[in-house]
């Protein structure tokens, strides 16, 4: 793959890949209304969709940073995007242009002040795996095989900027409006912010391996403190191969099953017993080790769950309170779907709107097994997602709904799903993780 010899860091320089990118979108857009009066429509909007991913995509993987991370967050909406973007920004996963090694060695010196051929017995300068925010090399030391992630240069100090950019865009495809959407991009900024800090990388990382040790089937690796920094993070070399790679070939019902009681167990018992979650389940930070065991990678977004929000959130997922209608209204507001001053019209649509969602969503939460292999459950969850993304009601109002928390946790829960359906288990023990 080629390499990356520099990274755009300042703001107009960031800018104006942008702006070029957006010209190129242009030129895409006037393509398509010339094709759709020669072709079938479908076919040209799908051009253009391929056409324009591959264009913003190229854009993004040379910018790195939030940039492309705001990528990888969005290819895992499959309910939302269309499928050409959800496939091309998916490759911000684990499959971006590495940075060249002489950067790699420049990088090295300068957030850690050393060279790596002083901390290590043997360094490769190649990279190994490169994502968003940070590449992997493999290194050596006392006869141990490690993992070096190295962030990117001028990330942490381009993420407000990126945002600020992506920001007209986000608001447009969502339907945010108005003062309130400083609040989601705050909490999208903050958590960004945490993940460009390697240090509580490694702390978080401790603390949850350490915490969900005792769960069958799941490993983590060990982290090194003196030899990692606020931008470097030594850890062990982790054998396997990644989740998604696992699940296209996987035919065993009981690896399948295995693995996937060993996820949903990881999540619910941070949820649950920590109150805190790896708020970033997504396929690249799981590996499938040759004994068939869950790796759990990656632990620089980590969501706290607060009290206030995890009683109300969780007792909406309760067949008894979404059936019903005072306590379940009494929930929306609480967690501030619902406003003191929404009109009647606004009331009634955003209160059937999450009542369908919720209704849902929550099916697995209610049940003593869920089986997740099961695709007429998905296919739903996809048809919901479509019927109010074309809902031209919903244009007329502030889609502004739900406490900031929600930006993490339903990132978590639909990220969760995908994987757990991708693993095709099919005999997963709900609360399992309560007898562990």
């Amino acid at each position: 793959m080629k390499t990356i010899d520099k990274i755009p860091t300042s703001k107009i320089s960031r800018a104006s890949k942008l702006v070029t990118t957006g010209a190129k979108v242009g030129v895409n857009y006037i393509k398509y209304y010339g094709d759709k009066m020669v072709t079938n429509k479908e076919d040209a909007k799908d051009r253009l969709n391929k056409n324009n991913a591959e264009d913003i995509y190229d854009s993004l993987k040379q910018l790195k940073g939030s940039a492309l991370k705001v990528a990888q967050m969005l290819s895992m909406e499959k309910t939302i995007l269309p499928q050409a973007y959800v496939e091309k920004f998916s490759l911000a996963q684990f499959s971006v242009p590495p940075l060249s090694p002489a950067l790699v060695l420049k990088t090295f010196k300068k957030y850690f002040g050393k060279t790596p051929d002083e901390l290590y017995d043997i360094f490769n300068a190649t990279s190994i795996n490169a994502a968003s925010i940070g590449q992997v090399h493999l290194a050596e030391k006392d006869g141990k095989k490690l993992a070096v992630k190295i962030q990117y240069p001028g990330v942490a100090d381009s993420i407000a900027t990126d945002l600020a950019m992506v920001k007209p865009i986000a608001m447009s495809m969502f339907n945010i409006k108005g003062k309130d959407s400083d609040k989601y991009f705050k909490e999208v900024e903050t958590k960004l912010i945490e993940e460009t800090d390697y240090i509580l990388e490694v702390k978080q990382s401790q603390e949850i391996a350490n915490a969900c040790a005792h769960i069958p089937n799941l490993k983590f690796p060990k982290y090194y403190e003196t030899l990692s920094s606020d931008r470097i993070i030594t850890m062990d070399y982790m054998e396997g191969e990644h989740l998604s790679e696992f699940t296209k070939h996987n035919t065993n019902a009981t690896h399948a099953n295995n693995i996937g009681q060993a996820l949903w167990d990881f999540y619910m018992y941070q949820i649950h017993n920590l109150k805190k979650v790896h708020a970033d389940p997504h396929p690249g930070n799981f590996l499938i080790s040759k004994e068939k065991e869950l790796i759990a990678l990656d632990f620089g977004c980590v969501k706290i769950i607060p009290e206030d929000f995890y009683s109300p959130y969780f007792e909406l997922a309760k067949k008894e309170n979404i059936t019903n209608q005072e306590k379940f209204l009494s929930k929306l507001y609480e967690l501030e779907i619902l406003k003191t001053e929404d009109t009647e019209e606004e009331k009634e649509f955003f209160t059937k709107m999450f009542h369908d969602m919720l209704s849902l969503f929550s099916e697995p939460l209610q049940e003593d097994t869920f089986d997740f292999s099961n695709s007429e459950f998905f296919l739903k969850i996809a048809e919901l997602g479509e019927k109010y993304s074309k809902n031209t009601q919903i244009r007329k109002y502030n889609a502004n709904r739900g406490s900031k928390h929600f930006i993490y946790m339903n990132r978590t829960f639909f990220g969760l799903y995908n994987l757990m359906f991708d693993l095709k288990a099919n005999n997963i023990i709900i609360n399992n993780f309560n007898t562990l």
